[in-house]
């Protein structure tokens, strides 16, 4: 089983990491990949070794909270989630504007002249507890439960940070001879504590209010869907019922200006769509009776009535949904090395820390004490891994709802990078570079044209799946489908069936190679390939009874598609089981050079293979059954939107509308997301590499520069506001 759910209480990277070995050593799982960014959590697990509930309950006793739902309650599920997650949220902001407050006063008190009253110590005392342990109380929770595992995170960070400086100022407070008689200065770090806490907090509150923009994607794609529809009753009357509960079969009203709430088939009315959320593309589609309809589409025009095919969780708009999020959760190589660091990152932080204040006790002169205290505080406080956890994540959320307003969805992360290094775009011909709505130009029955072959060769091609086989349909109208049927595909040449006792062909001239007539129809079948036309023949394995031409104009956009490829240094190839004069004509009106006709399915992957071995990073588009095997061996396999389930189950990118230049947007989203990760973790990383030795006080001997906690605890918030935005940044 295969699982998407929702971590809540995690602070940082090390949590994310914490969370992941748990779920990974528990039995039954097998794989488990947990996002920071997002709070959530990818689970492979065997059913019959452990379940939900059993993840839960582990991951509880960890000290974070696992939320887990089925897919027949995901949209009441999403929005318990929400509740859950407002809840928290205005909590954070309740406690971040409180412990800023409490931090004002106590700066107030420190940096005045009423340091210098009696009370003021004691006052600040107060301040401090209500701020680090009213505030900060979740830091000092979680710290404890991340020890009680032997484990360490942010939490742990801060709360050793913090009540380094709060139990080093009630010493100083209650026992001030303890310094004066040594001749140190008795100073208080009421305030330093306090106001760390009030930056931390307020870091994360900035920090979430930017990671809920970098996920809202997903919910802005479900939010699409209206929650209740006008279902007609048997009566004629009609009534509103909640979408979830609408079933297959229902008949449902759309009027004007109105949210489609379910995929169907529109059976009464006439009406132009905006179908713009799901295939990106702004003009308006012209409905009619027998044409697909789907959920959160728009309706511009006039009302009709359409029959429900899929419920509330099948629908389209949900299956997009579901794409996009697991491509959100998805890791990008690179972060696995992240993950690697962040595991280690924190414990060696705190032996940092340690090593400094060690260093500074031996070596540091007349103000050892003081100056070791401040050094291990800053170094614990700016090393705060958050950056590092933040910093691949968010590009990854924000550029893949991007693709997916664009109409591009992307499997995963993977490909998104593969998609960057791409260099070499081989194209399939018919529903990729062509409309895919073929039409018969020409067509000869070379044999008597009787009853039972048109009966036959109907029910053969109905039976296709292939853009020509419903061509050649149409000008079959009073054909009858005949029963007991059994076909075979045989890719790269066309489909074959047995009625009665009698085997039928449809296909290529490959397919008819042994029929004694062939020669009769090849002059007939050059000069329609000469004129750019595909041929398919109809027969039997012995003779060819039909011949058929059928033209396929070329898509709207494709050869600004094409050129932009080639601008941008991509090698471009047609690659096609279609004869080499029809080939040659789409070509050149698509601006190709390099044409390869005829081939069939392992043709196309001894291409792909050849031009790996050259170095290539290849991109295979197609839309085809006979495409699949090809889109599964490329480096990155792109389907068209409209083309066969398999093709698209086996691409790891799809162009919801079939539009070729979605190609274009989503390379340069590739790029701009690579390009926005490893800004990311050059700061990141800088930021730690430059901060950590600055807080330990490798400056002091140089310039006398020792950094302030309070600073460090500033800088620590920015570092991780700033990868967020940065990511935000991409998305604008």
């Amino acid at each position: 089983m295969k699982i998407n759910a929702h971590v809540l209480k995690m602070s940082c990277a090390g949590c994310a990491a914490n969370v992941q070995n748990t779920l990974r050593q528990q039995k039954g799982v097998i794989n488990a990949d947990v996002n920071f960014a997002s709070k959530t959590a990818a689970i492979e697990y065997d059913a019959s070794l452990t379940n939900p509930q059993e993840l839960q309950r582990t991951v509880s006793e960890a000290g974070y909270e696992l939320i887990t739902d089925s897919e027949d309650d995901e949209e009441e599920s999403r929005e318990r989630l929400s509740q859950i997650e407002g809840k928290l949220y205005k909590s954070l902001k309740i406690r971040t504007f409180t412990a800023l407050s409490l931090a004002a006063v106590l700066v107030l008190l420190s940096m005045t002249a009423l340091r210098n009253q009696p009370w003021t110590g004691y006052a600040s005392f107060a301040l401090a507890t209500l701020v680090l342990f009213g505030c900060g109380s979740p830091f000092f929770a979680d710290a404890f439960v991340q020890a009680r595992h032997g484990r360490m995170n942010m939490n742990t960070l801060v709360s050793v940070s913090t009540t380094t400086a709060y139990l080093f100022s009630i010493f100083t407070l209650f026992r001030p001879q303890f310094w004066t008689s040594r001749g140190l200065e008795a100073g208080l770090y009421f305030e330093t504590a306090g106001v760390l806490i009030a930056f931390i907090l307020t870091g994360k509150l900035l920090e979430e209010r930017a990671k809920r923009k970098t996920s809202a994607s997903v919910g802005k794609l479900l939010g699409l869907q209206p929650k209740t529809a006008a279902v007609l009753l048997p009566d004629g009357s009609t009534v509103e019922k909640p979408v979830r509960a609408i079933d297959v079969q229902e008949t449902v009203l759309v009027r004007a200006g109105e949210k489609i709430p379910l995929d169907g088939v529109l059976i009464e009315g006439h009406s132009f769509v905006d179908e713009s959320m799901i295939s990106g593309e702004p003009i308006a589609v012209e409905k009619q009776p027998g044409q697909p309809v789907f959920a959160g589409t728009i309706n511009q025009q006039g009302s009709f009535w359409f029959r429900v095919t899929k419920r509330s969780a099948e629908t389209l708009l949900s299956q997009i949904a579901r794409l996009v999020e697991d491509a959100q959760n998805s890791k990008a190589p690179i972060q696995r090395t992240v993950d690697r660091i962040s595991s280690i990152f924190v414990p060696s932080v705190v032996g940092i820390a340690v090593l400094a204040a060690a260093l500074w006790l031996v070596f540091g002169g007349q103000n050892a004490v003081v100056h070791a205290f401040l050094a291990f505080v800053a170094t614990l406080i700016i090393a705060c891994p958050c950056a590092l956890g933040l910093a691949t994540p968010t590009a990854i959320m924000v550029g893949m709802g991007k693709a997916a307003s664009k109409g591009v969805l992307i499997k995963d992360m993977d490909a998104l990078e593969m998609l960057k290094k791409t260099d070499c775009v081989i194209l399939d011909k018919t529903g990729t570079l062509t409309e895919g709505k073929p039409y018969i130009s020409d067509y000869k029955w070379i044999t008597a044209e009787t009853e039972d072959l048109r009966n036959a060769l109907f029910t053969i091609e109905t039976a296709s799946q292939h853009p020509l086989a419903k061509a050649i349909t149409s000008v079959l109208p009073d054909a009858v489908l005949q029963s007991n049927l059994k076909v075979e595909n045989i890719p790269g040449r066309g489909i074959c069936g047995k009625i009665g006792n009698t085997a039928y062909c449809a296909g290529n001239r490959q397919m008819f190679t042994s029929a004694a007539n062939l020669a009769e129809v090849s002059e007939w079948l050059e000069n329609q390939e000469n004129g750019g036309s595909t041929t398919v023949l109809f027969g039997t394995e012995n003779q060819v009874m039909a011949v058929f031409a059928v033209s396929d104009a070329l898509k709207t956009g494709a050869k600004q598609a094409v050129e932009n490829l080639q601008k941008s240094g991509i090698e471009v190839v047609m690659a096609t089981g279609d004869n080499e004069a029809a080939a040659r004509n789409i070509a050149r009106q698509s601006g190709i050079n390099q044409v390869k006709a005829n081939l069939l399915p392992e043709d196309k992957l001894l291409l792909i293979k050849q031009k790996q071995g050259e170095g290539k990073t290849v991109a295979m588009v197609g839309d085809g059954v006979n495409d699949s095997v090809a889109l599964a061996c490329a480096d990155v396999g792109i389907a068209m939107g409209r083309g066969s389930d398999i093709a698209i189950e086996t691409a790891s990118v799809t162009l919801i509308s079939g539009d070729l230049g979605k190609l274009g947007d989503a390379i340069s989203i590739s790029r701009g997301t690579v390009g926005t990760i490893r800004q990311n973790l050059f700061w990141a990383f800088i930021y730690n590499v430059v901060g950590i030795p600055v807080a330990a006080g490798a400056l002091y001997p140089v310039c006398g520069f020792l950094l302030n906690p309070m600073i460090a605890g500033a800088a620590m918030a920015f570092s991780s506001v700033s990868v967020v935005l940065n990511s935000l940044r991409f998305k604008k």
